[in-house]
Formats: C-alpha cells, sequence, structure tokens
C-alpha cells in the first residue's frame, strides 16, 4: 500500500506539473533476469507507474509519449550527438571524445529520452 500511494502521488505531480510526459520503455522482464538487481526493479513498481502515468495523462489532457527500447539513449552525447557505443554499466560517467563534455550517464541518457520524444511528439 506504501508503494502504491506513493506511485499515486509521484504520477500525479509529474502529470500535473508537465505538459509533456515522456517515458523510455524499458526491457524489465530481461533486467529482472539479473540475479544482483532482481529485486530492486521487482520493488520499484516501474510497470503500475508508466500505467498510471498515461491513464493521468489523458484524464488531464496531457502529451504522454514512450520511446523504443532500441533508441541507444545511453550510448549518445546528448549535447553534440556523437554516438561512443555501449558503456559497462559500472561507468557512471562519460567524457564525450567529440566535444569534450564530461556528464553523469544517466542525466545524459534522460537528457536524450527528452530529445528524441519532443522529436517524436513535433512529427
Amino acid at each position: 500500500d506504501t508503494r502504491k500511494d506513493f506511485l499515486h502521488k509521484l504520477s500525479t505531480k509529474i502529470v500535473n506539473e508537465n505538459q509533456v510526459i515522456i517515458l523510455e520503455d524499458l526491457n524489465v522482464s530481461g533486467m529482472v533476469k539479473n540475479r544482483k538487481l532482481s529485486r530492486a526493479i521487482s520493488q520499484q513498481g516501474w510497470r503500475e507507474f508508466r500505467t498510471l502515468c498515461e491513464a493521468k495523462s489523458e484524464k488531464f489532457g496531457r502529451e504522454f509519449q514512450v520511446i523504443s527500447r532500441w533508441e541507444p539513449t545511453s550510448q549518445v552525447c546528448a549535447d553534440c550527438g556523437f554516438k561512443w557505443g555501449k558503456i559497462d554499466l559500472s561507468i557512471r560517467s562519460v567524457l564525450c571524445v567529440s566535444c569534450g563534455t564530461e556528464q553523469d550517464r544517466d542525466q545524459n541518457a534522460s537528457r536524450t529520452i527528452e530529445k528524441v520524444g519532443v522529436r517524436f511528439v513535433e512529427t
């Protein structure tokens, strides 16, 4: 019940504060096969969060977009678009050899998700 309450409050806050909500379609079933991460991933309720965001977006007239899991969001520099390829999950910071910016892996991926999602919304 605590997790459900948290997910409801978080999804409501996100939908109320944003006109466009963009999520990345993750291969959760594949991620759960990793024994080190499976419990943490399962306890987060990602699927329920996505469902709540989608329903509330429709209810409040917000744009809801899900980008493909095959989009290389963590393999592309969000600043210049240079593709550096797959990197190990243990690497948390990336230095782009093209533009020279050093960025947190997750923040870079979120900025890339935003750019890809906005491009889909515009078309």
